[in-house]
């Protein structure tokens, strides 16, 4: 009896670890909530409000509302991000990495102009 005891201790425990794990992992890789702009790694204001509130583009998980998006950093350069969320969801007006506005020039390459 005490030895089904300890068993069932350290299935609970590990049980636990696990879905501690999941849980903090889970929260280190989603998309900034738009509650927390300010800590956003990635800001854009789209043209026209987008369709889907979350969505992958420019190798980065996008979370927006109406014509704002954020993002978490990502592995490419922001200028190759701003294009893969061009595509996705149209004409960005602006563009801001680590709260660093785009320049006009570049934004515009960033649209295909």
């Amino acid at each position: 009896m005490n030895l089904s005891l300890k068993a069932s201790s350290r299935i609970s425990i590990f049980v636990s670890a696990i879905a501690y794990t999941a849980l903090t992992f889970g929260t280190a890789v989603a998309p900034a909530p738009l509650s927390a702009q300010g800590g956003a790694y990635y800001t854009a204001t789209l043209a026209q409000p987008a369709e889907d509130d979350r969505a992958v583009a420019g190798g980065v998980a996008w979370a927006c509302e109406g014509t704002t998006c954020v993002a978490n950093k990502g592995t490419s350069r922001p200028m190759r991000i701003c294009r893969g969320l061009a595509r996705e969801f149209g004409e960005i007006t602006s563009f801001k990495t680590e709260g660093e506005e785009l320049a006009e020039d570049k934004l515009a390459k960033c649209n295909g102009n």
